[in-house]
């Protein structure tokens, strides 16, 4: 089993003032590395088709709408599911999250949490852009919070780092994100895209009510 996650938004809360008013984690996970395969050279396929270069990597906030649509409708008929926490960060309180390494750590918490029945030894992938050593720590928390010791559960195995400029899959998270960041815009296309893989949506939560 593989997992691909990336967010959309920051986690500061200076809202109004530069921060966004929600942070989103999504996670995307494959059952089979076969179908994992598959939509990797689907997407690598994409790139040609749209006329970029091998090495383009697909960023949802700097792609046109149509290069978003045909991104998502390309992926659409594959074998992933993904899982998303959104976090309204206008009804945050406590100080903890003020420290934004902790408040993303948290964050990411949450939405394995959400997809934990659905995980099993599960490998999963981190963009490592920005600093590795944070990546490192983050892998590290989320197996001693997520995996189960007292049953020997093995929810996540293995976590890797890499750059999502290599990596099309880790694209494939920062998509759905995007899609999803969406979701929650007052903008004209605000459910354009993430209606065109709803169907690969497990649960998407707001949080906190």
């Amino acid at each position: 089993m593989l997992v691909f996650i990336d967010e959309s938004g920051d986690p500061g809360l200076k809202i109004g003032s530069g921060s966004t008013d929600y942070f989103i984690v999504t996670l995307v996970a494959f059952e089979e590395n076969d179908e994992a395969l598959k939509t990797d050279q689907r997407i690598e396929l994409l790139k040609h088709e749209l006329g970029f270069p091998p090495h383009f990597e697909f960023h949802f906030t700097s792609l046109k709408g149509s290069c978003r649509e045909a991104f998502l409708s390309a992926v659409a008929s594959y074998g992933f599911f993904y899982f998303s926490i959104v976090i309204n960060k206008r009804k945050l309180t406590g100080e903890g999250f003020k420290f934004k390494e902790s408040f993303y750590k948290y964050a990411c918490s949450l939405v394995f949490e959400n997809a934990k029945p659905y995980l099993n030894n599960a490998t999963v992938v981190i963009d490592g852009s920005g600093s590795r050593e944070f990546r490192r720590q983050l892998g590290s928390y989320l197996r001693r919070r997520i995996n189960d010791t007292k049953s020997n559960a093995r929810i996540i195995g293995k976590i890797k780092i890499q750059d999502s400029k290599r990596n099309n899959l880790l694209q494939l998270a920062d998509m759905i994100c995007g899609a999803v960041a969406r979701s929650y815009s007052q903008k004209d296309d605000a459910k354009t895209y993430r209606a065109l893989v709803a169907h690969r949506e497990i649960y998407v939560q707001l949080w906190p009510k």
